[in-house]
């Protein structure tokens, strides 16, 4: 009934050749609000974006529009609570969902139309009688994502935007460094089933499981995964026709010297345990890279996804987090708005570009630029000495060239390495038992550790490719280990995400990395540093065999000769600090 009931709203558009929206009105009498509940906006291309306004009774002067645009249709009633708040606060409130969603009857296909969808939108929106020509733009994760793909191709209107935790497909999901993460597998039915929700398919956490198991248990091709779970998956499978970041992903938000032209202020607001903080501060990094002038700030602290678009996580991941490192992301945002559309103070905590926060120090820092955080760097190599049960993280480079050697089967579905994932924050013990972990000597004061670590393994294997991961920790005086970042990535791309090069097997290759993960952390006197490296082989992520073939095409039949690995004791990171 509702998709029929849709369809005839669609026909009603359709049949009203000279109409570009339709506005349905449920007011209530005593109601201070005029509430266009269902307006439909024409596109460029003859799509239809469904959209509600939130207006204040009785004014008639024109007032800048704050705009969500989102693929999430939530409860109508929840929607239009945020669309009065933007009223309350002189603004007009505007909610437009991705094309396909609510009462647009084109195709489901997420990230892919957002780019010119969202001009469109802002366009119409300038058009109308109660905007005075400014458009402001806010939310999180997807709606984070949809900002920057409207300034792709920057309309007028559009003065600024204010993404959370901001995902950039290809980039940070459904992949992460060209390895594709199973968890983001049943978020395309949770958008994609329907023109709302599925919330029965997204919330069915026991199918998805069963799934990823049974494909980890037989073996068969990541490709396949649709037909173990049995429902057709077309979003997963345009998705992984697609492993490098090419055109594709590409024109779904700026990219390159595209981002030379966005000159409008920019507020970014991320996370320490964001899962897709690499996609957030891709946009910071890459703005700032291409337009040196970029009026872009950040507010960055330990937050979860979740926590960092609401008011943070009292405990994170098992951890406390400093009193002083709770905010209140929507007060903020529109402290931010009214500095940038109505001439207003700038909000108090900005006082810098970068404006972090500094965990076990309970305070808040600032910064011109993600380099700034950092004042040296710490080179440690990943010796093949002995240090108690693991090697030596060593400043100085060894002596004599030498390696550590790793086998590591894929037939073997008992075993599986790379515990890289931040839950909890805070461990009494770590895994040991596949893999190699380095521990430095006590430091000898207190640090800083302040932005992204990086490094280049040296190694050579007996395949084509392979998964690897680099887990950094704090291990505090106490004996505990405290997670600070982490690296997963597919080595036959660490050099260029956009082309894939294959190693020759049996020689010694270079892998540079540098997508980390950022965080701030006061060490205390005493405090150790320690590396975790492994192959990445486990049920939670795509699995590479290292045959050089299309990692989706791969089976456990190309798991016949073990993975053999010689990790050189010239590999190193560099980890930023504030001395």
């Amino acid at each position: 009934m509702k998709i029929f009931l849709n369809f005839i709203l669609f026909m009603i558009v359709l049949n009203t050749s000279a109409q570009q929206t339709r506005t349905t009105k449920f007011e209530d009498a005593k109601s201070v609000y005029n509430i266009q509940d269902s307006v439909m906006i024409k596109t460029r291309d003859g799509a239809f974006i469904s959209a509600m306004v939130v207006r204040k009774k009785g004014i008639t002067t024109p007032k800048p529009v704050i705009l969500q645009y989102t693929i999430y249709v939530q409860d109508k009633g929840r929607d239009i609570k945020s669309l009065k708040a933007a009223a309350d606060k002189d603004y007009v409130g505007v909610i437009a969902y991705a094309r396909g969603k609510r009462f647009s009857s084109n195709e489901i296909f997420p990230y892919e139309n957002d780019a010119n969808d969202t001009y469109d939108v802002i366009d119409w929106i300038s058009k109308q009688e109660w905007c005075n020509g400014s458009v402001g733009m806010y939310g999180g994760s997807y709606n984070g994502f949809t900002q920057w793909a409207a300034c792709k191709k920057l309309h007028p209107a559009l003065k600024t935007i204010v993404p959370y935790v901001a995902n950039r497909p290809g980039m940070g999901l459904p992949m992460e460094n060209n390895v594709f993460i199973n968890p983001n597998y049943e978020w395309s039915f949770y958008v994609g089933n329907n023109k709302y929700l599925d919330t029965i398919a997204g919330n069915d956490r026991q199918r998805f499981r069963k799934m990823q198991n049974k494909w980890w248990e037989t073996g068969v091709a990541y490709k396949k995964l649709d037909s173990i779970d049995g429902s057709p998956n077309r979003l997963f499978q345009r998705w992984i026709s697609h492993p490098l970041f090419d055109e594709y992903w590409q024109k779904m938000a700026p990219y390159g010297k595209e981002f030379a032209q966005i000159n409008i202020p920019v507020l970014s607001i991320d996370g320490y345990y964001n899962d897709s903080q690499n996609s957030g501060l891709y946009y910071v990094r890459e703005h700032n890279k291409y337009n040196p002038k970029a009026n872009h700030y950040l507010i960055i602290g330990p937050y979860s996804h979740l926590g960092a678009q609401r008011e943070g996580d009292a405990v994170l991941n098992g951890y406390k987090v400093d009193s002083n490192a709770l905010i209140n992301t929507q007060k903020i945002t529109y402290q931010w708005f009214d500095f940038i559309l109505k001439n207003g103070q700038k909000p108090e905590m900005l006082k810098d570009k970068i404006n972090y926060q500094v965990m076990g120090a309970n305070e808040w820092r600032s910064a011109p630029s993600l380099d700034k955080m950092s004042n040296d760097f710490l080179k440690m190599y990943l010796t093949d000495s002995k240090s108690g049960n693991f090697y030596a993280l060593n400043p100085k480079k060894p002596i004599q060239k030498s390696y550590l050697y790793q086998e590591v089967n894929f037939a073997d579905r008992q075993t599986e390495n790379n515990d890289y994932y931040p839950d909890p924050i805070i461990r009494k013990e770590i895994d040991t038992s596949n893999g190699f972990v380095f521990i430095s000597e006590p430091l000898k004061e207190s640090m800083l550790i302040n932005g992204s670590f990086l490094g280049e393994i040296k190694v050579s294997i007996n395949k084509k490719d392979m998964d690897i991961g680099v887990t950094l920790y704090e291990v505090m005086p106490n004996g505990d280990y405290f997670h600070l970042s982490y690296f997963i990535g597919r080595a036959s791309y660490a050099k260029d995400i956009a082309k894939r090069n294959l190693l020759k097997p049996n020689e010694i290759e270079s892998i540079p990395f540098s997508n980390t993960h950022l965080v701030s952390k006061q060490l205390s006197k005493g405090s150790r540093l320690l590396v975790a490296i492994n192959v990445n082989k486990n049920r939670f992520s795509q699995l590479n065999y290292g045959t050089g073939k299309g990692v989706s095409d791969e089976t456990i039949e190309d798991a016949k000769e073990p993975l053999k690995v010689k990790w050189y004791n010239d590999s190193f990171v560099k980890i930023p600090v504030w001395k």
